[in-house]
């Protein structure tokens, strides 16, 4: 089931990821994405286990990167990352239904837009100019809650819930 799982989370990322370059360039945004790609990762974090959970991250993080043109791993580490934060942040609030998960999947967001551009700004070549913008953060964060809350409905029959009563806050062993 771990398997069925995980392809389709990394289809629906790039079936959401083509759908999204196509809006950003017709909407003519230039300074700020839909982020879908995190409302899936927010999503895995709230309900999927630990293994199946960063291996999905890990596909759509790597999708993103793939369709991206930034460099190699950024996205990729970023998803996983953003995967294991949703899982502690999950263990200290309760989300449900729509309005919870558009609020988890926005805060996943803004901290997934903040890392990347601090690890832009600390990879760059020109140490005065991070290679992304943080002027389209504040849109790009509506913009992902507005994603999240279209996507709720589709992703709710994505698979059952976790467990909750996983031992550990990342379902490690004690």
């Amino acid at each position: 089931m771990m398997g069925v799982r995980l392809l389709f989370a990394a289809a629906l990322a790039l079936v959401l990821l083509a759908v999204e370059s196509v809006l950003v360039k017709y909407l003519g945004l230039t300074v700020a994405r839909i982020d879908v790609t995190v409302a899936i990762v927010a999503f895995l974090s709230l309900r999927a286990g630990l293994l199946e959970g960063a291996s999905g991250a890990f596909a759509v993080g790597y999708l993103l990167d793939l369709m991206s043109g930034r460099p190699t791993g950024l996205y990729t580490f970023l998803a996983v990352f953003t995967f294991l934060l949703g899982r502690l942040a999950r263990s200290l609030v309760e989300v449900r239904g729509p309005g919870g998960f558009v609020l988890f999947a926005m805060g996943a967001d803004a901290v997934h837009g903040l890392l990347a551009l601090l690890v832009s700004w600390l990879t760059s070549k020109t140490w005065g100019v991070a290679a992304l913008s943080p002027a389209g953060l504040p849109l790009e964060v509506l913009l992902t809650g507005a994603a999240a809350f279209c996507l709720y409905p589709l992703l709710q029959r994505f698979g059952p819930v976790a467990e909750r009563a996983e031992p550990g806050l990342l379902g490690l062993s004690r």
